[in-house]
């Protein structure tokens, strides 16, 4: 099919036989583009396992998709964050990142040799280092390339590199080896994206990942015969060299990143799941979660595809790190993913099938929608940690994140908790790098943007939520979108403009705090009976036109006066709620009064207190704001309610809270390591 369609776009003989036979060298995996596919990779790259040195040689076809004639490029060598102390990388991480050491036995680094045009023009001697985002002059992880002449637009421009890079051992940040396990990521020459007339194209930070333009990659990569390989798109063919070493032929199609990794230890599972073939490289030490490893696949691609839209990719590989390899845990790169457990984990800690389902969702959120996570790195961890706690509580129950030796713990809650701990000092639309602490950038990337997905679906309906996330996935599917497309989508799709929550949700620190604030009731005397033993119609009607003025609203007083059934006494029951925050958002109120009646009132939240009057046969025993708990947001639950009498539920809801903190301590890296080599 691909090869009728390509030919039928074609006039003439000679076009079509040129046509042809390129088609038929290519092995192809979509029968059309998906994608503008700007840049394209075709890569022989050789591991040395000894001096784990990455031997590469590089044609770059990239086609200039702008108005304007370029005089340059820029690209990336990303592996030169870890050449030494003095890189911009290693500055940010301070020496920890993480919750990892950064730090090396052995540091990596990646140097172009040689670069060439088609025409043999030598450009290696063009090469400037660049430092966009700051003034260290020592880093060396973009580099911008002048051109010999212009490239106007729509034009191709081919160049040809040599390449080697070192892997740093151990890996930290997403890359690196350990004994013979190696995984590349960001370990060729990449190139920036040329976007609203200038090169985007950043160093590489600490808090930061990544940005680049879609494309189709042919991978060839030699390692040792004995090794198994899993990398990005599809393996078309293996072939065995005669000096101990194979070269294993990969293709992907309409992605925007490769990566790869090896290893002769890795035992290999495989399914099916729906349309999507699942393999996993596991370890041998985790044999026995083979299948929780294969069913949190078939989980994240039926919910996502079922949810979301369809996943076009024909497979998915699932790489298990080595022990002592845990910085290339939890990652993602087109149908690649690597997940993250311990030997021996117990079936409810369930943070396997969570990463799984979070990496999984990054084939969504970031390699369908190809956002810039430099600048706003929310568009996809935020929209894809929201994703994976509504899936991981709708697959395994809520509260059930966690559910071992009596604790449970509710994924989205367990987000709750990770903004909870860092002060609202930073707005989430911000550069990854101008973040103050890695915490806030954790909390403004992952934990608060799902937290605002949630209570926004909260407000609109979860299904209204779905059809955001729906729409926006299929408007904006192999393009680089930005915040404003997203708010876009979601006010068209709601039906009203939602800019007013998002202004202060995602530009700004302010903090949502609703609070009751007092509570009180009095005893009104009664109408006095009249000679015939009924009430005084004068006195009941003083009383009636009173509860209409105190009242927050006319059917709200609950009280029907008439001369026949006057009720024998009245208390005067209010509530005083108050705004503690800047962030205005409506909240719902309930009050509940000693006959049992409950009262639901709606605040707009606006002003900075709310004071609600009644007057009714009963007393007014409780008030509670948020009763569902549906603003997420509110960063004090203890607050927002109040009862008549003094209880104990202020202390256990501190209680309560002290548990999930002493829970999230425990699940930090450095936290859990030690406690599992106590156990080991």
């Amino acid at each position: 099919m691909h090869l009728i369609t390509c030919i039928a776009s074609f006039c003439g003989v000679l076009p079509f036989l040129l046509s042809a036979a390129q088609l038929l060298s290519q092995p192809t995996i979509f029968s059309s583009p998906l994608s503008p596919r700007i840049a394209n990779y075709k890569i022989d790259v050789r591991l040395d396992t000894e001096t784990r040195t990455l031997h590469g040689e590089q044609k770059l076809t990239w086609r200039n998709d702008s108005d304007d004639h370029l005089t340059e490029l820029q690209f990336h060598l990303y592996l030169n964050a870890f050449r030494n102390e003095r890189s911009t990388f290693m500055k940010e991480a301070r020496g920890w990142l993480h919750g990892r050491p950064a730090v090396f036995d052995h540091w990596g680094a990646i140097d172009v040799e040689s670069i060439w045009t088609e025409d043999g023009e030598d450009l290696a001697g063009q090469i400037e280092f660049i430092h966009p985002d700051d003034d260290n002059e020592e880093d060396s992880t973009s580099f911008r390339l002048p051109l010999l002449k212009p490239l106007p637009p729509g034009e191709t421009i081919v160049l040809n590199m040599d390449f080697t890079a070192r892997l740093p051992e151990p890996p930290l940040a997403r890359s690196g080896t350990k004994a013979d396990y190696f995984f590349a990521g960001q370990w060729f020459p990449k190139i920036g994206v040329y976007i609203d007339g200038a090169w985007n194209c950043h160093q590489y930070h600490a808090n930061s990942e990544f940005f680049a333009d879609f494309g189709v990659y042919d991978v060839r990569i030699t390692v040792p015969e004995k090794n198994i390989v899993g990398a990005t798109g599809i393996e078309v063919s293996v072939t065995k060299n005669g000096d101990g070493t194979a070269t294993h032929y990969y293709r992907a199609e309409d992605v925007h990143d490769f990566a790869w990794t090896t290893s002769p230890a890795f035992v290999e599972f495989s399914s099916r799941v729906q349309d999507v073939d699942i393999r996993l490289l596991l370890q041998p030490d985790h044999i026995r979660q083979a299948q929780r490893h294969l069913e949190a696949a078939r989980v994240a691609v039926e919910y996502f595809q079922n949810w979301y839209g369809d996943y076009p990719f024909p497979n998915l590989t699932v790489v298990d790190p080595r022990r002592g390899a845990g910085g290339t845990g939890g990652m993602e790169y087109p149908t690649l993913i690597t997940g993250a457990t311990y030997y021996n984990l117990p079936a409810g800690l369930r943070l396997v099938e969570q990463v799984i389902i979070h990496e999984f969702g990054h084939n969504y959120w970031y390699h369908l929608v190809a956002s810039n996570e430099f600048e706003e790195s929310w568009l996809d961890e935020g929209i894809n940690t929201f994703a994976e706690s509504e899936i991981m509580n709708a697959h395994y129950g809520e509260g059930e994140l966690v559910d071992f030796l009596g604790i449970k713990v509710d994924a989205i809650q367990y987000k709750r908790l990770e903004y909870l701990l860092v002060p609202s000092v930073d707005p989430v639309v911000q550069d990854s790098w101008e973040f103050v602490s890695e915490l806030s950038y954790a909390a403004n990337s992952y934990a608060k943007p799902a937290l605002i997905l949630a209570t926004l679906r909260d407000l609109i309906g979860a299904e209204k939520m779905k059809e955001i996330l729906r729409t926006y996935l299929e408007r904006w599917r192999f393009k680089h979108p930005k915040t404003e497309d997203f708010v876009a989508v979601a006010n068209q799709v709601a039906g009203t403009d939602l800019s007013w929550f998002f202004e202060q949700a995602l530009y700004s620190t302010a903090v949502l705090d609703y609070a009751v604030d007092s509570l009180y009731c009095s005893e009104i005397a009664p109408a006095e009976p009249s000679e015939h033993g009924r009430a005084n119609a004068d006195s009941a009607s003083r009383l009636h036109s009173a509860s209409e003025r105190l009242g927050p609203h006319d059917s709200s007083t609950g009280v029907i006066f008439d001369s026949l059934h006057a009720p024998a006494r009245f208390h005067r029951s209010g509530v005083q709620i108050h705004r503690l925050g800047e962030f205005k958002f409506p909240v719902e109120v309930l009050l509940i009064f000693e006959n049992g009646e409950r009262v639901n009132e709606h605040w707009d939240g606006q002003e900075l207190s709310k004071q609600l009057v009644y007057l009714k046969p009963a007393r007014l025993l409780s008030a509670e704001i948020d009763p569902e708990r549906k603003v997420l947001l509110d960063v004090n639950l203890t607050n927002n309610s109040k009862t008549l009498e003094k209880q104990n539920l202020g202390i256990n809801k501190l209680a309560a809270r002290f548990l999930f903190l002493m829970q999230f301590l425990m699940d930090q890296p450095e936290v859990a390591n030690f406690l599992l080599l106590l156990n080991l």
